[in-house]
């Protein structure tokens, strides 16, 4: 299996506008793979502009709120490459795309670093903060998962948020939490 490190991903419109989203980057070996889902404005973004800032972040209301709406994240131009980064960040990849893989699904942007930076320090994530990326995550898959395995994972990864979150988590949690509500409301045969 290969590495993927979960990330904030900048990408520029043809006509210049700065689109924020969580992805996964796969690691390949010295090169890092971004794969959006068609159709998507990353996907457009990255066929219009061929590169893309990787933010990594260790605010995971980032990650919570751009799965559930809130993208208004401030950012500012990237050092190397045509684009933006968060302004708010620890490190960030500046990528530049040397191959596109097409896919009926989800085309691969296999893309060489071409910058990095370092902003500040970083203490490493605490278990609320890992909880809350791992919900980010699962509510991007809530119509393709069971109830029965979103309660179960539910009710671990509240655990970690009843013993370590702080302000910051808590509020992302709540984000995502609605969103989970919402679904859980939703009749069964509008969950498919």
């Amino acid at each position: 299996m290969p590495r993927i490190v979960e990330t904030i991903v900048t990408t520029m419109s043809a006509d210049g506008e700065v689109h924020v989203a969580p992805l996964g980057l796969i690691e390949e070996g010295k090169h890092w793979v971004i794969a959006p889902f068609k159709p998507s404005r990353t996907l457009d973004n990255l066929r219009a502009n061929p590169f893309a800032a990787a933010s990594h972040t260790d605010d995971v209301r980032v990650f919570a709120g751009c799965v559930t709406g809130r993208k208004d994240w401030p950012v500012v131009p990237t050092t190397a490459i045509p684009g933006g980064r968060l302004k708010d960040c620890v490190t960030h990849w500046e990528l530049k795309v040397e191959r596109v893989i097409e896919d009926e699904l989800r085309p691969r942007f296999v893309c060489a670093l071409a910058h990095r930076e370092t902003h500040k320090g970083w203490d490493g994530f605490n278990r609320a903060q890992a909880a809350v990326l791992e919900l980010a995550v699962l509510t991007t898959r809530l119509k393709m998962l069971p109830p029965e395995k979103v309660e179960n994972e539910l009710k671990y990864l509240e655990i970690a948020i009843s013993k370590t979150a702080g302000p910051r988590e808590v509020e992302a949690w709540g984000w995502l939490m609605a969103k989970v509500d919402a679904w859980q409301a939703a009749k069964p045969l509008d969950r498919t």
